[in-house]
């Protein structure tokens, strides 16, 4: 039984109509869940920071902390939670999101991790990293990886 399920959205001030896009699909793909009502959902978003100065700059894209849209995003996420028939909880952080959603995963005790794949390939998924491959291999649960349409 899915107790509880962290669902893993990139919906940053960077994200391009794409990464909206598939977005929406985590969201129906959590729907087609048939969710109970003594469920509870986690909504996540992990703001990706540098860890230090020697990060390599396509590492991870650059984030001004000080002016990313919390208000904005906490809305988006909010509107989410109103479609579900259970209990939802925000979770917005920052750090390397691989590691921040795993470690959320094992705080709430997760029964499913529910996230999109951007589908890179080549020397994009080199240079960029693939969250959802680290969050597959060193998750605590089950990962439903959901893939662009």
């Amino acid at each position: 039984m899915l107790n509880t399920i962290l669902v893993a959205l990139d919906m940053g001030e960077s994200a391009a109509s794409a990464q909206i896009h598939l977005s929406t699909q985590v969201i129906e793909a959590l729907q087609a869940l048939h969710l109970r009502s003594t469920t509870q959902v986690i909504f996540s978003h992990i703001v990706s920071a540098n860890q230090s100065e020697l990060d390599v700059v396509v590492d991870r894209p650059a984030v001004d902390l000080e002016a990313f849209p919390y208000d904005r995003l906490e809305k988006q996420l909010q509107s989410y939670q109103k479609e579900l028939p259970c209990q939802s909880k925000l979770e917005i952080g920052t750090g390397d999101p691989a590691e921040e959603i795993i470690r959320l995963a094992n705080i709430y005790d997760a029964d499913l991790i529910v996230i999109g794949s951007r589908g890179l390939r080549g020397m994009q998924r080199i240079l960029l990293g693939s969250v959802s491959s680290q969050i597959v291999a060193d998750a605590p649960c089950s990962v439903l990886v959901v893939k662009p349409r």
